[in-house]
């Protein structure tokens, strides 16, 4: 006779042993099971972690969204770049470079005819002259990188539309 139970779900079918046949009490061993060979329950096996995985297909990505959260994005690109152009420009002015490099263009633009002094550095990369450069180029940025996202979802559709979309597979480790 064969054993057809299946093995309890919480351990892997390799793990499994059924339980040996217990025999009856033999008649010199009166009711002692280890004189009657029974054996003692083993401790259950280490059941192997097992890798569970799932494999999804990007088949659309709403261009709404992705609108959202590329403008969002751009934003915050945006704000770390005037911030990161404000320190810069404080650190190369404290440390004396726009004036060095002011007076060595000044003294190679001015004429030797006793002219007017040449090109003045210092008051053309101003602070606020650079920080309104900076927030133009960082606002041009912020609509072009939204547009640019918003077109690339269409484009993303337009394409899985015909081969699919990308295929990804997760895995969730124990």
């Amino acid at each position: 006779m064969t054993d057809t139970r299946q093995p309890p779900p919480h351990q892997p079918a390799q793990a499994y042993a059924p339980p040996a046949p217990s025999a009856p009490p033999s008649a010199s061993g009166g009711g002692n099971p280890a004189a009657a060979g029974v054996r003692k329950p083993r401790p259950a096996a280490r059941s192997v972690p097992r890798t569970r995985k799932a494999r999804l297909r990007i088949a659309k990505a709403d261009p709404w969204s992705v609108m959202k959260v590329s403008f969002l994005l751009s934003i915050a690109l945006g704000i770390c770049t005037i911030i990161a152009v404000a320190v810069l420009w404080m650190v190369l002015d404290a440390i004396g470079v726009f004036s060095t490099v002011g007076d060595t263009i000044s003294e190679a633009t001015t004429s030797e005819q006793g002219g007017s002094g040449g090109f003045d550095l210092v008051s053309f990369l101003s602070l606020s002259r650079v920080m309104m450069i900076t927030t133009v180029i960082a606002v041009i940025d912020v609509i072009l990188a939204t547009a640019l996202a918003t077109l690339g979802a269409f484009v993303y559709n337009l394409s899985a539309g015909f081969v699919g979309g990308i295929e990804l597979t997760l895995a969730e480790d124990e």
